[in-house]
């Protein structure tokens, strides 16, 4: 089921959870021709810190550009990317594996294909390196 798996970045900017925050990041992404390939964000209550969560084409220019737009807390994370057939059962036997070998998953986030393309998986574990190694077993 897993067609390929990877050690990838990540880019996580703090930002306020206001209204209109992700249409102006992306914006700033697509108009200097970056391409989001996964995101994920989290927020409790407006006006509060959130994190955005995101795997573009190219992580280094996009950290550069949101810190010239003033996303100052911008960096990028180590995360294992999981590519995997888009089926019934990919995500239950990763999570499966990780947990036998008594690693715990501190977040995921997922992207799907419908036609024959993988699903990607992007993750962070209590142990990358040894959860890299079992997914590529």
């Amino acid at each position: 089921m897993i067609k390929r798996a990877f050690q990838g970045k990540e880019i996580c900017v703090k930002v306020t959870n206001e209204v209109g925050v992700l249409a102006k990041i992306t914006s700033f992404l697509v108009n200097h021709g970056i391409n989001v390939e996964a995101v994920a964000g989290y927020a409790r209550t407006l006006g509060q810190p959130a994190e955005l969560l995101f795997v573009t084409d190219d992580n280094v220019s996009a950290i550069d550009i949101l810190k010239k737009y003033g996303f100052k807390e911008s960096k990028e994370n180590d995360v294992i990317v999981v590519e995997v057939e888009n089926r019934p059962g990919s995500l239950k036997n990763i999570s499966e594996r990780l947990a036998q070998n008594d690693i715990n998953i501190e977040y995921i986030y997922c992207t799907t294909c419908m036609h024959g393309c993988p699903a990607k998986i992007i993750l962070s574990t209590s142990d990358n390196k040894k959860a890299l190694a079992i997914m590529k077993e």
